[in-house]
């Protein structure tokens, strides 16, 4: 037991006769770690994007909100009639008729 891990801090499994098969392995070993590293890299950056959209989102959605509020604002008949007064014109004092027109069939 003693003699088997000196072995493995000494490194002699590495160059010993029938190293080439530990090597594959530690070849392979490095690649599979090479690998998750670069899924990780890629699902970090996946997760950014995902951060920086959401917040986007917010940004417009405001924006919009903000400006739909604005215009029910403009479009209240009292700010309309101030606008008119403004520029000379008055809301009518006389209502509305309704006009019917009758078909002839």
């Amino acid at each position: 037991m003693k003699k088997n891990i000196y072995n493995i801090l000494k490194g002699t499994f590495l160059v010993s006769d029938d190293s080439f098969k530990n090597w594959r392995f530690i070849i392979f070993i490095s690649v599979l770690a090479l690998v998750m590293i670069a899924s990780s890299h890629s699902a970090d950056k996946k997760v950014y994007e995902i951060a920086r959209l959401k917040n986007e989102v917010k940004e417009t959605r405001s924006t919009f909100l903000e400006g739909r509020t604005k215009l029910m604002r403009l479009k209240m008949e009292s700010h309309v009639i101030n606008i008119m007064k403004e520029k000379g014109i008055a809301p009518s004092v006389i209502p509305p008729k309704k006009i019917k027109v009758k078909s002839k069939n």
